[in-house]
């Protein structure tokens, strides 16, 4: 009897909140092994998977970006994995790649569907996933091509203790703007103010909120990010100045609640009338840039101009439902990853 392997598939469609025991159902089976390889791909175990919001997109029977998740099939995503055998040039047993290897313990990837990890000065393997994977690729290329910030303007970024918010709200002060994030604990706000150095932070469940909002951007809003759409976005237009621009990265608040995204957004005319710039991406649009990109996000975290936070959830992949819930109840601060097996444990690990 070789290794059992752990993996994940999607059983029915959501309707809302993804529900434990019912959305995905697991199962467990012999491992695939070395000798089951062809030419150019590898096996792997995963150490480190990556949770985001987007993964809730792709359970929805919907056109998008990519096509969504078949009933039956693996859940898609990437993780820290250690090769346990190689049939790619690029890679030996024993390195660590970002893999998409899905939701599950131990897999056969494609050499398509994996990169080398290589970890910058004063970086970590996880940074991967993180700062140096697509959700720091997101902010900086949400920034760079659309929100183009400049000294002394007012930066505004919804979702700002997350994985991607957190490095926008960072770059832009790197650009020398004044950034405003809105968070919803007060823990979070903290760090965001204290330790990310974003120069005012609220509290959305506040009772003062809107009149907060109103007083943190006196000269109005040049640049605004929206993570999470609804009626933050609403009075993000109201607060829009001229020829603003608005980088539409997600819409959190109604990836559960379909239509919800849309009810508070009753004043799209802002755009029109202030002469908006709202413009949407999707990280790979900058497929051929992101080796740049890293190399200056790499520099940043060196000089110590960067920082980032992490939320894990140990237990291993048992508990990935738990932890997928946390992204849609704001338990995370920063980026949110379930450790699947613990990096220390990498002597001896072959099938």
């Amino acid at each position: 009897m070789g290794r059992e392997n752990l993996t994940w598939y999607l059983a029915e469609r959501p309707k809302a909140d993804i529900v434990v025991g019912e959305t995905f159902r697991s199962e467990k089976a012999e491992a695939p092994t070395a000798d089951q390889l062809k030419d150019g791909q590898i096996l792997v175990e995963a150490l480190y998977l990556s949770l985001d919001p987007a993964m809730r997109g792709w359970l929805n029977d919907v056109r998008s970006y990519i096509p969504p998740v078949a009933i039956g099939e693996k859940m898609r995503g990437s993780a820290i994995s250690r090769v346990l055998a190689s049939k790619s040039s690029k890679v030996k047993a024993g390195d660590l790649v970002n893999a998409s290897v899905g939701w599950a313990q131990v897999g056969i990837v494609d050499e398509k569907m994996f990169e080398v990890v290589e970890v910058p000065a004063n970086g970590k393997v996880t940074d991967a996933l993180g700062v140096l994977g697509l959700t720091g690729l997101t902010a900086y290329f949400g920034m760079a091509k659309i929100g183009l910030p400049k000294a002394g303007e007012t930066v505004v970024v919804s979702g700002a203790a997350g994985a991607t918010g957190s490095v926008v709200g960072q770059i832009a002060k790197l650009k020398g703007a004044r950034v405003v994030g809105i968070a919803g604990t007060d823990e979070k706000c903290a760090w965001l103010k204290n330790e990310l150095g974003f120069d005012v932070v609220l509290n959305y469940k506040s009772a003062s909120f809107k009149k907060d909002f109103e007083q943190a951007t006196p000269n109005f809003i040049d640049v605004y990010w929206d993570n999470v759409g609804g009626e933050i976005l609403e009075l993000a237009l109201n607060r829009a100045a001229f020829h603003s621009r608005f980088v539409m990265c997600g819409s959190i608040s109604g990836y559960n609640a379909p239509g919800k995204e849309s009810k508070g957004i009753r004043n799209l005319f802002q755009v029109t009338a202030q002469r908006i710039r709202m413009e949407g991406f999707i990280v790979f649009d900058f497929l051929s840039e992101y080796a740049a990109a890293r190399r200056e996000i790499s520099q940043w975290l060196a000089e110590g101009k960067l920082k980032r936070k992490e939320t894990i959830v140990q237990g291993g992949l048992e508990n990935v439902e738990q932890a997928f819930l946390q992204l849609f109840q704001g338990q995370n601060m920063g980026k949110l990853l379930v450790e699947v097996k613990p990096y220390e444990e990498k002597v001896g690990a072959r099938l």
